[in-house]
C-alpha cells in the first residue's frame, strides 16, 4: 500500500556490531531499518529518502521503499519485456510485420545492456534473438511462446539468451532518454557496419518507438515515451536508384531472351519475368496471378497492337516458414500498403498479352488458377527465378558488367519499366499507380528520371509562352 504518511529519523549508532550505524523511518504504522557498516553509507540513503519525500513520492508500507525505487526494483529486463511485446503483437500481425519486428529488436536490444563483458559474437546474440528469443511457435496447449521455451536451441545460442537475459538494463533505466542513443546508432548500420538505408532506419526506429508507447500506454513502466527526446535523426543516405545499374530496353529484352532460351524452366518464368518489365509487379504478385485477373483482346490479327490489363488484388510475398501460421514460406495477403480487398488495374502492352496467352495455352493454370508454378508445384520460389536471372545474365553480359551491380537482381527489371514509363512522358501520378506506389515513394526513388522529364515540360511550356508572345 502507497501513503503519504513517513517519517525518516536520525541515524543512530550501535557500538559493538558489524554494521552500527542504522537508519530508521517509518511508513504508515509500519517501522524499517537498514544498518550500514559506514555512517557515509547510512548518510547517503537518508539523503534518497529525503530526496524522496521532498519530490512529493508516496512510499510502499511493505517494503518501506519510495514509490519510484520500488517500480525500478519492479522493473522487468528490456529483454524480457520486448519478449513479452513480440507475444502480444504476433496473433494479429502479418507474416511480413513479425520477421521485421524481431528483425528490428534483435537489432535494438544488443545495445540495451549494462556490460559488455563476456558477450557472445554480435553474430551469434542478433540470431539467438531473431529467431529463438523474437520468434514465435505454437506450445503443446496451443498458446503462443518464445521458440526457444519449447525447442532445444544450439549450445551457443542457449549461451547467448542466457547471458542477455543476465545484463539487459531495466526497462525503468530508460527514464533516462540518453540509454537509447546506442540502440538509435545500432538500427542505423548494416550488417557490414555501413550505413543503413534511410527508410529502413526509419522502420526500424518505428518499432522501437511502438514498443516504447506499449511501455507507457499499456504497462505503464515509464512515465513518457523517452525517445523523442533524444536528439537524433538517422544518417543522410541516398535512397535513389543507381541507374547506371538499371538496365535499358535492349538489355532487358536481352535478358528475357537469356530466359527464354535457358530450357524448360526458362520457357516457363519467360512470362513471368514478363510482367516484371512490361507491368512493373513485384515478384509477390506475380507469384498470385491468376487467369481470372487477365482481360487479354481476342486473339485476332485486328487485335494484335491491343492493349490488356491486369487486375491485381492479392499478393504472395516470401517471409520464411517460421513466421507464418502454417508453416508456409509465404503468406496470402492484400497489395503491399493497401486495405485488404483493394484492387489496383495495369494496362499490359501487346508484347506482354502475347507472353501471357501463350503460357496459358501452352502451360495451362493450377488448381486455384495461378499462372506460375515451382518446377514441383506450389510458389515459385525465389531461389528459383534467382538462379534463372543469374544464369540469363552470364549468357548476356560481359565478365566485367557480370561482376558489377548492373541486372544484379530480377528486380532491377522492375525499376527498368518504371522508369521506361517515366522517360516516356507517362504523367507521374499514373506511373505512381500502375507501379502500386505513392507518388513521394516514386519522387524519392526515381528522382532524377523525373527531373529530366520536368526539364522536358518546362521546355514545351516555354514554346507555347513564346508562341503566345509572337500572335
Amino acid at each position: 500500500m502507497l501513503t503519504y504518511d513517513v517519517d525518516v529519523w536520525s541515524i543512530r549508532k550501535r557500538a559493538g556490531r558489524p554494521k552500527p550505524w542504522e537508519l530508521r523511518w517509518r511508513v504508515g504504522k509500519r517501522p524499517h531499518s537498514r544498518s550500514f557498516k559506514l555512517k557515509p553509507q547510512a548518510d547517503g540513503r537518508r539523503a534518497e529518502l529525503m530526496a524522496a519525500l521532498r519530490d512529493q513520492q508516496q512510499f510502499d508500507e511493505e517494503t518501506g521503499f519510495p514509490a519510484g525505487e520500488l517500480a525500478a526494483r519492479n522493473s522487468p529486463s528490456w529483454y524480457e519485456h520486448a519478449t513479452t511485446y513480440v507475444l502480444m503483437k504476433w496473433p494479429q500481425a502479418a507474416a511480413k510485420h513479425r520477421a521485421s519486428v524481431a528483425e528490428s529488436l534483435a537489432v535494438v536490444t544488443p545495445a540495451l545492456v549494462t556490460t559488455r563483458r563476456g558477450a557472445p559474437k554480435p553474430a551469434v546474440l542478433r540470431a539467438a534473438l531473431y529467431q529463438w528469443a523474437f520468434r514465435a511457435v505454437r506450445s503443446p496447449e496451443g498458446t503462443w511462446v518464445s521458440r526457444h521455451t519449447v525447442e532445444e536451441p544450439p549450445t551457443d545460442v542457449r549461451s547467448a539468451l542466457e547471458w542477455i537475459a543476465s545484463n539487459s538494463i531495466k526497462v525503468k533505466a530508460l527514464e533516462d532518454p540518453a540509454l537509447l542513443r546506442p540502440a538509435l546508432e545500432a538500427l542505423s548500420l548494416r550488417l557490414d557496419g555501413k550505413k543503413a538505408a534511410e527508410n529502413t532506419a526509419r522502420r526500424k526506429r518505428m518499432v522501437l518507438s511502438n514498443v516504447l508507447r506499449y511501455t507507457v500506454e499499456e504497462k505503464g513502466l515509464l512515465s513518457a515515451n523517452p525517445l523523442p527526446r533524444v536528439d537524433w535523426t538517422p544518417p543522410e543516405s541516398d535512397d535513389e536508384i543507381d541507374f547506371r545499374y538499371v538496365p535499358d530496353p535492349v538489355l532487358a529484352r536481352s535478358l528475357l531472351g537469356a530466359v527464354r532460351d535457358s530450357g524448360p524452366r526458362g520457357q516457363h518464368l519467360h512470362a513471368f519475368f514478363g510482367c516484371l518489365y512490361y507491368a512493373s509487379m513485384r515478384p509477390g504478385e506475380i507469384v498470385a496471378l491468376k487467369q481470372s485477373d487477365c482481360t487479354l483482346p481476342p486473339n485476332t490479327p485486328a487485335a494484335v497492337k491491343e492493349w490488356g490489363e491486369l487486375l491485381l488484388g492479392e499478393s504472395r510475398p516470401e517471409v520464411g516458414g517460421g513466421w507464418t501460421n502454417d508453416g508456409t514460406s509465404y503468406e496470402t495477403r492484400g497489395l503491399k500498403r493497401r486495405k485488404r480487398g483493394a484492387t489496383r488495374t495495369v494496362p499490359i502492352p501487346p508484347v506482354l498479352v502475347h507472353l501471357l496467352r501463350e503460357h496459358i495455352t501452352r502451360y495451362g493454370t493450377a488448381d486455384d488458377g495461378r499462372l506460375f508454378r515451382a518446377s514441383r508445384g506450389g510458389r515459385v520460389p525465389s531461389t528459383e527465378y534467382c538462379d534463372m536471372w543469374e544464369k540469363a545474365r552470364k549468357k548476356v553480359l560481359t565478365q566485367g558488367e557480370i561482376t558489377s551491380d548492373l541486372a544484379a537482381v530480377p528486380y532491377s527489371l522492375r525499376h527498368a519499366g518504371v522508369s521506361l514509363w517515366i522517360k516516356s512522358g507517362v504523367d507521374p501520378a499514373e506511373v505512381a499507380a500502375r507501379a502500386g506506389h505513392s507518388i513521394a515513394v516514386l519522387y524519392r526513388f526515381y528522382a532524377k528520371i523525373l527531373k529530366g522529364g520536368q526539364e522536358h515540360s518546362n521546355d514545351l511550356i516555354s514554346r507555347a509562352l513564346d508562341e503566345g508572345t509572337t500572335s
